[in-house]
């Protein structure tokens, strides 16, 4: 049995494995997609508790346009076709919501806005989360983050978002409120909601009593906008499947049902290998495609081997969460420093370190082998490679997971 599964945006590695083993895969969900267009209108027409797109501009002196960096699959350009005759006539600014990411390079820029890019390319502003100087205060949530939002946001007379909205693994689904925190805020805004990441409420598909989430949406009543939100759900294939506007907290909400439909994906029994398979554009670096070992996670038995497959592009990414990683011996001892202390980026080595406690994590990337071998994750340079060898360690009776798009697909055991 020759097994393909997708390597960076075009390219896939493939593995050879014996048709006796008990191997499963699992993929998002089978929706019916229904022509893109009629959607976004249909939902810009009837929006949920706002006035339609339209009505919305009737009054506006000028837009600013979040929309998010090339580590989302958000159909941005798609957006941008229906929206961009009904705004042009207007002032508008375009920032990237980066939150601490970096910003865009050209051909990030072009998969971002796509043609639209040379018309608007002027008129494109890039957050810079440390650029302390372009950051306004506008107060606190209850759980005392310091909301401090690019002025652009503050100054904006009104305010379109541009978002999408699949499973997240600590802040339980992207969208919506992101855009804000972390997408345009200040660096310590990000680091103080980032540190509640650090809990157990704080995990995939999981809003109530999740506190990054409760904390987001606290955080948000400081900001006082006028703001039109449209929120995309994509299918497994990346095609939009359902849209929602208007209201930034009810657009969200209802997304997040569609996005259950999706991508909360049902399994009979945990599985001993699993191989979580990161897909472009979630696989721009290890920082990103870290959500698939934690999603991989939920489908893996106790003692298992969790087999990464993303390319990572662009590297390790987070330097802060490498060095933690790379400066300590045992997944124990990264739980332990971060308890004397936490900076941005903690996070993450924090969630990877709880599952090394538990089980192995390799991973085939096109990263030197020597620098993930320093991130407690063992490096293979094939996944046929891999998969050798977890068969040898767990022998031929070993049940074998392929999740087929780990950066958003979610287990969900019977």
């Amino acid at each position: 049995m020759q097994i393909k599964v997708p390597y960076g945006k075009n390219g896939e590695e493939t593995a050879t494995m014996g048709e006796h083993l008990d191997t499963r895969f699992l993929e998002a969900n089978e929706v019916e997609i229904l022509e893109p267009e009629m959607l976004l209108n249909h939902s810009l027409d009837i929006p949920i508790n706002s006035p339609n797109l339209t009505d919305f501009l009737a009054d506006a002196r000028d837009i600013l346009v979040i929309v998010n960096d090339a580590t989302r699959p958000t159909p941005t350009r798609q957006v941008m076709d229906v929206i961009y005759d009904k705004i042009s006539h207007l002032p508008v600014k375009y920032i990237i919501a980066t939150g601490a990411h970096r910003g865009p390079s050209h051909e990030e820029y072009l998969q971002i806005f796509g043609d639209h890019y040379e018309k608007i390319k002027e008129d494109i502003l890039v957050h810079d989360a440390k650029k302390s100087e372009d950051m306004v205060f506008l107060g606190k949530s209850s759980n005392g983050t310091e909301m401090y939002v690019n002025k652009a946001g503050v100054e904006a007379h009104k305010i379109i978002i541009i978002g999408s909205v699949e499973p997240h693994y600590f802040a339980g689904y992207t969208g919506g409120r992101k855009s804000f925190l972390p997408g345009i805020a200040g660096f310590n805004t990000i680091e103080q909601n980032h540190k509640l990441a650090l809990v157990p409420e704080a995990r995939a598909l999981a809003l109530e009593g999740n506190p990054v989430h409760e904390d987001m949406v606290d955080a948000l009543k400081v900001v006082k906008k006028e703001i039109f939100a449209i929120m995309t759900v994509l299918d497994k294939n990346h095609s939009i499947y359902a849209v929602t506007a208007g209201d930034i907290h009810d657009s969200f909400m209802e997304a997040t049902h569609k996005a259950n439909e999706v991508f909360a994906a049902p399994i009979e029994e945990k599985a001993d290998i699993v191989v979580s398979v990161v897909k472009f554009p979630g696989d721009i670096d290890l920082y990103q495609a870290q959500k698939g070992i934690d999603n991989a996670k939920l489908a893996l038995k106790k003692s298992g081997i969790l087999i990464l497959v993303a390319k990572c592009r662009c590297g390790i990414g987070g330097k802060t969460f490498a060095d933690l990683l790379g400066s300590c011996d045992t997944p124990q001892e990264v739980l332990d420093t971060i308890e004397k202390g936490y900076k941005l980026g903690y996070h993450k080595a924090a969630k990877m370190a709880e599952i090394g406690i538990w089980a192995q994590m390799w991973a085939v990337t096109n990263v030197a082998p020597e620098t993930i071998e320093k991130l407690l994750i063992r490096p293979f340079s094939s996944l046929q490679d891999a998969l050798d060898k977890a068969i040898e360690i767990k022998g031929d009776s070993a049940k074998i997971l392929f999740l087929m798009d780990g950066g958003l697909t979610v287990p969900m055991v019977d």
